[in-house]
Formats: structure tokens, sequence, C-alpha cells
């Protein structure tokens, strides 16, 4: 078997973990359960999170170069950390809208808009769950709900930074800190990514204004090319004849 089968018959149930995974993960943190329930949940999460890291190494010892895989994969490896950011793949629907125009480049900025977006939302709540799990119960902690626990990593994740509730744990300090890198990175990607939609809607009707792109000066040139080159069929072409002399030597215009 080789990765690409690998990947396509475990993608439906690597979903189906990644939902058990953010059920379970809420249910702890949000239920703050104690005893068996707390055990049950802390299953599921290790379980869920288990086969996440168990399909990135089986799919990086099937790699043929393993390097190149590795470098073209960091999502991957990005699923493995955080199980529910595989649920942003649920999005793919959104990508399809009626009406859009089918341009590379407008399925792409669709694509980057719409899987920004559900990563952010996906973040800001993961964020939220593991601060108020690490800062509810210390010593002088002001994030002890989760509501308060939302405000938070929402302007956080904004780099607005209100300073109302701040985390007095070391674990808590890193979440935000994941928090403010990963929203600084989704904010340029999205913020490009409209740049990119505003600059082709200003550029509209306006084609003898756009610069020539390679791909059109390569066609160009390869048109050109075709017309110009000799036939290959025949021969070379000889030099040009006049027309043959006739027989009788007389005029060939009617009437001569």
């Amino acid at each position: 078997m080789d990765e690409h089968t690998w990947h396509e018959r475990t993608q439906t149930p690597l979903i189906i973990a990644s939902l058990a995974y953010l059920v379970a993960y809420s249910w702890r943190v949000i239920g703050d359960l104690q005893g068996p329930g707390w055990t049950i949940a802390t299953a599921v999460v290790l379980v869920t999170w288990a086969m996440f890291i168990a399909d990135y190494l089986v799919r990086l010892s099937l790699a043929e170069n393993k390097r190149v895989w590795f470098r073209r994969h960091l999502p991957a490896l990005a699923f493995a950390l955080v199980p529910v950011l595989r649920l942003v793949r649920l999005l793919r629907f959104l990508t399809h809208i009626p009406g859009m125009k089918t341009t590379a480049g407008g399925v792409l900025r669709t694509q980057i808009l719409v899987y920004g977006v559900g990563a952010s939302l996906i973040l800001i709540y993961i964020a939220s769950l593991a601060v108020l799990e690490a800062e509810r119960h210390a010593p002088g902690a002001n994030i002890t709900t989760f509501d308060i626990a939302i405000w938070w990593s929402c302007v956080t994740v904004t780099t607005t930074g209100y300073g109302d509730y701040t985390p007095v744990t070391g674990a808590g300090r890193w979440v935000g800190v994941g928090l403010m890198f990963g929203g600084v990175a989704l904010a340029g990607v999205i913020t490009a990514t409209l740049a990119s939609w505003v600059l082709e809607r200003a550029a509209r009707d306006h084609d003898d204004e756009e610069p020539a792109t390679r791909a059109q000066l390569r066609a160009l040139i390869e048109r050109i090319d075709a017309l110009t080159s000799p036939p290959t069929q025949g021969g070379a072409p000889g030099p040009e004849r006049g027309p043959e002399p006739r027989g009788d030597g007389g005029d060939d215009r009617p009437g001569g």
C-alpha cells in the first residue's frame, strides 16, 4: 500500500475521530469533570490523539522521499498536533459557491478564505478550552468560566489585548503565545486574500492594462514559432521560381 491509498482510506475515520476528540475535550473542560467522567473523557482524547500521531507516522514511512514529503505536508503535522483542525476539511463544500467565477485565482481565494475563517474559529474555541482548563482552579486566576475564556481568546487572537483578563499559570500563558502567533498568521492570510480580490475587481474590464503572465508569453512564442517554422515534408524549400516559359515562345495573354 502506498501513501496516497492509505490517506484516502483513513480520511473518513480520522474525521470521526476528530469529532470525538472535540466532544470529549469539551465535555471534560466545560463540565469540569471529576472521577470516572474525567477518566472516560481523557481516555477518548488520548486514544484519538494517538490515532492522528500514528496516521502521520505511517504516511511518512510510506512516502518514497520522506524529506520532500515532510516539507510538502506540513498541514498534516498540524493536524497530528491539533487533531480538531482536521474539521476544517468539512468546510470544503463552502468553497463551491453558486455563481462564483471558476477561475483558478477565484477558487484559490475562496478556499483560503473559507479555511482561514474556519481555522480561526476552531483555534479560538480550542484555546478557550485549554486556557480555562489551565486557569480555572489556579490561585488568583480570573479566567474561571467558559464565557470569560472565549472573550480572552477573541481579544488575544486579534492582538487587541485589553488586559482585563490575563492568565496567571505557565500553561495558560503558553496558550496565549500560541494563540497570538496563530492569530497573526491567519490574519495575514485572510488580509492578503481580500487584497487580491480587491485588486482583481479593480482591474476588471481593463485587460489591456494587465501585465502578461509567463504562460501567456510562452503560448505566444510557441504560436509564432509554429507560424514561422519551415515545412518538414517534401524537403527543404528551394528558391522561388517564376512561371515556366511557353514552348512556342508566344505571348500568354488572351488574344496574343
